[in-house]
């Protein structure tokens, strides 16, 4: 028992101070609000303010950081954001953004892609990305 609680202790901080990074290629030279953002990932928005084109990469509905940003990012449950795409896809008036499995996929696809706009734990970001963004 008094393993389990040590254990759930210093996992607790983790859990609490996930920072999520919102990266793009380097070379990418835009900057973004949290309204933008929220706004490419609804697909009311498809360019970067200096008018390039963007596309948003989710990671998958079971990664937890998911969860995480669609609630910081978009201020939505996932529950919420997947009947919003359910009903634009429906109806013909949208397509939600790709989806990937990890953090390192989501890396390499930015890294190789200027137009490619995606996020990851804070903890994960390297130096063949930008951070735009940081949602506590």
């Amino acid at each position: 028992m008094k393993t389990i609680f040590v254990i759930g202790s210093l996992l607790l901080p983790v859990a609490v101070d996930a920072a999520i990074a919102v990266v793009v290629h380097p070379s990418n030279q835009t900057s973004l609000t949290q309204e933008d953002l929220a706004r490419l990932y609804t697909g009311k928005l498809s360019a970067f303010t200096d008018g390039s084109s963007a596309v948003p990469v989710n990671l998958a509905d079971s990664a937890p950081l998911r969860s995480e940003f669609d609630q910081k990012a978009l201020g939505r449950s996932s529950s919420q954001v997947k009947a919003f795409w359910s009903k634009l896809v429906f109806t013909g008036k949208g397509t939600p953004p790709k989806e990937v499995a990890s953090d390192a996929e989501v890396l390499t696809l930015v890294a190789n892609n200027p137009n490619i706009i995606g996020y990851v734990s804070a903890g994960a970001v390297s130096d063949q990305v930008k951070v735009l963004l940081t949602l506590e």
